[in-house]
């Protein structure tokens, strides 16, 4: 999932009378207090102080590359984006921004001489243009709200933008008479979304004219629907044909329960010249996300997932063709999903991300001969992708290494370092090491399981060591690198971590990733069980120090192993996890996920199996320590569902506490709630599993 984050606010002048950015307001990264790096290794204030890249975009000439990076500061319990330029071949990065707030969603205007981004100032949040090089920045548009997301035209004649619209009245609005009333008053579903109640306004697309941003067109106009789509949707969801005259969009045109029982998110075209609006993807019934059009236009890629209601389905290749007037699935004997598309020059070969074995790579399409090429590999994961000649700009992390951005050569297949954000911090620290384990599952399958060794591992010696179940529930262990689920901090803190690619995670075909719906207590269980058992065979695993660790999904497994685990763990942490199936159903805001993947509602007769999985049902069986940690504006798994599980294990006499973070949702985004997420999280470990502070 996409990630949110807190932006710092320190101070902004703003000289209105040229309406021009004041670049006196200085913040600079270096001022932050350094770290101590005296033990060699990860720990909370390193992982806060390194610098995190965004919106890696090439110029259309082919030769810079901008991009974001934000860079936080504990003390303040902010941080700050600004933005960076550097030649396309590597080079000395030269920092174009120097506010004191966030710069965000850089992009180039399609004839490389101006940039743009999003920046708040006192007329709101607005697209700013400037030189490249940062000078002469100027605010492009003066709308009536806030802009989240923009796009320029490709023949500079029109830019779209989303901002929210009100539609449904506010309670002053419908009783002026009471304007201290303080109340939401909700007619249908879904009155909130991941950590926002809804307040009567929707995100619409507009489409104005260039330069003067005038004449602006609502696609939705008067319309309940929402573009880009709520909670996580961005700018990659619209996408301008080549010479200008049409936009693609998604759009999920439902509301209320319909909109909180469905995935059906369509393609939409709208034609500037007609202004007429086409689906383009009618028909099918689950998500059709993020388009892009060819460099010819003739064609329009996008992934597409079947089933309505199930939100982890295949992400297919799917391709328009506009002559012909229909679309395809290119990748029906592509056992992998397939996303963050890119078309090379000639429109021949569709360049595109996809998660294989643990590990997510770039690969490519031939139009031609529909045949598929793994690009890159190695333990990595490429995240972000743009085709410039006969290279890809790619960013890149791993276990052990954040985002920084890597050139791939595509007739050699080399890859070569060019950005280098935190070398000066990760060459003082030692870095964890990541090893491949196949382990034999329950049924006779192999599976991934990644082991995380702590730094100057030495293998005479026996590690308390962790179980991490991972959230989602379809979301790849891969080489990833959280800032929050760190396995380097992990390693670091003296922990030999098992990561295993359990049943319902995607990289090992459909029916892997599938076998998880229906079945949360079943096979995938087995699974977590069967690496935890193999890795405590080993002599450097201390098999009476065992601990089990995970969010989301992550917290309902370690609920239910809690309660099926037959003494294997000594202690066990559950953040934002599932407890009660019956109270989350009535609370949980995304029905389409609990309808597909829980099988509905209990009231249905027969009662769907799934129930029977849930972990409130096993608290007789809890007998070891448990940390529980919630978010107050966590709407997708409710706090009461923390409370709850900690409520029931103070009832039974076992140890235990409860982590509570009144304005966090299912993340942890504030640096200080990080930090204090993170010393709490290895206090807890360390209370019961290392040797000198056993209970």
């Amino acid at each position: 999932m996409k990630k949110c984050f807190l932006f710092m606010v320190l101070a902004i002048t703003i000289m209105s009378s040229c309406n021009t950015k004041d670049k006196e307001a200085i913040v600079d990264k270096d001022s932050r207090e350094t770290p101590d790096y005296s033990r060699g290794v990860m720990d909370e204030k390193i992982l806060w102080y390194l610098g995190r890249l965004s919106d890696v975009q090439v110029s259309p000439d082919g030769k810079t590359i901008l991009y974001s990076v934000k860079y936080y500061d504990y003390r303040t319990n902010s941080g700050n984006a600004e933005l960076y330029t550097m030649p396309i071949d590597g080079g000395e990065p030269t920092r174009i921004t120097t506010s004191a707030s966030d710069e965000v969603q850089p992009t180039w205007r399609p004839d490389g001489k101006k940039i743009a981004y999003l920046f708040t100032d006192t007329a709101g949040t607005q697209v700013w243009e400037s030189n490249p090089d940062g000078s002469n920045a100027k605010r492009l548009t003066n709308v009536d709200g806030d802009i989240t997301c923009f796009r320029y035209s490709p023949d500079m004649k029109h830019i779209c933008y989303a901002k929210n619209v009100r539609i449904d009245p506010t309670i002053e609005q419908r009783y002026p008479d009471l304007p201290k009333a303080n109340a939401m008053i909700y007619d249908d579903l879904m009155y909130r979304h991941w950590n926002y109640w809804t307040d009567g306004t929707y995100s619409h697309l507009f489409v104005a004219d260039y330069p003067e941003c005038e004449n602006a067109v609502d696609l939705l106009a008067e319309q309940k629907y929402h573009c880009p789509n709520p909670p996580f949707g961005g700018v990659e969801e619209l996408a301008w044909s080549p010479d200008g005259s049409k936009l693609a969009y998604c759009c999920k045109k439902l509301y209320g329960k319909a909109f909180a029982e469905s995935t059906n998110t369509d393609i939409y075209l709208y034609d500037l010249n007609t202004k007429k609006t086409m689906n383009l993807s009618e028909g099918n019934m689950g998500y059709d996300m993020d388009p892009v059009f060819s460099p010819d236009a003739k064609k329009l890629v996008w992934w597409s997932m079947k089933t309505d209601g199930f939100e982890s389905d295949k992400h297919r290749l799917m391709i328009y063709d506009f002559k012909q007037n229909k679309m395809e699935d290119y990748s029906q004997d592509f056992d992998q999903d397939a996303t963050t598309f890119s078309w090379s020059a000639d429109g021949q070969k569709v360049y595109f991300n996809s998660c294989k074995e643990g590990a997510v790579h770039i690969f490519s399409l031939d139009l031609a001969t529909r045949q598929f090429e793994q690009i890159t590999d190695g333990d990595y994961d490429y995240n972000t992708l743009q085709v410039c000649g006969d290279r890809i700009i790619a960013t890149r992390t791993s276990h052990a290494s954040p985002s920084d951005i890597y050139a791939v050569d595509l007739k050699t297949k080399a890859v070569k370092q060019i950005s280098f954000i935190n070398k000066d911090v990760l060459d003082k620290i030692t870095p964890c090491k990541s090893e491949r384990r196949w382990v034999k599952t329950t049924d006779g399958k192999q599976m991934l399981v990644w082991v995380i060794l702590p730094p100057d591992f030495d293998s005479t010696k026996a590690y308390p060591t962790l179980l991490y179940c991972q959230g989602g529930p379809q979301s790849p262990v891969s080489q990833f690198f959280s800032y929050r689920w760190n396995f380097q901090m992990m390693a670091a803190h003296g922990y030999i971590v098992v990561a295993p690619n359990r049943r319902g995670l995607p990289g090992f075909g459909q029916e892997w990733n599938d076998e998880i719906s229906g079945d949360y207590g079943g096979q995938c269980m087995k699974d977590y069980l069967s690496a935890i058992d193999a890795l405590a065979k080993e002599p450097y695993v201390d098999e009476n120090r065992l601990g089990c660790v995970g969010a989301s999904f992550g917290g309902f497994s370690v609920y239910w192993l809690a309660g099926h685990h037959e003494k294997r763990f000594k202690a066990f942490i559950a953040h934002c996890g599932m407890f009660n199936f019956e109270s989350w159903y009535n609370t949980t805001e995304e029905l389409f996920f609990a309808n597909h993947d829980i099988e509905g509602a209990f009231w249905k007769t027969p009662t769907p199996k799934s129930y029977d999985f849930s972990p409130h049902k096993f608290i007789g069986n809890w007998d070891t320590p448990i940390l529980v940690i919630h978010g107050g504006k966590d709407f997708r798994i409710p706090y009461t569902e923390g409370m709850q599980a900690f409520d029931a294990a103070q009832m039974r006499g076992i140890p235990s506490r409860f982590l509570y973070f009144p304005d966090e949702c299912h993340f942890v985004t504030k640096p200080q709630n990080a930090i204090l997420w993170q010393r709490e999280f290895f206090r807890w470990l360390d209370q019961w599993l290392k040797e000198d502070n056993e209970k």
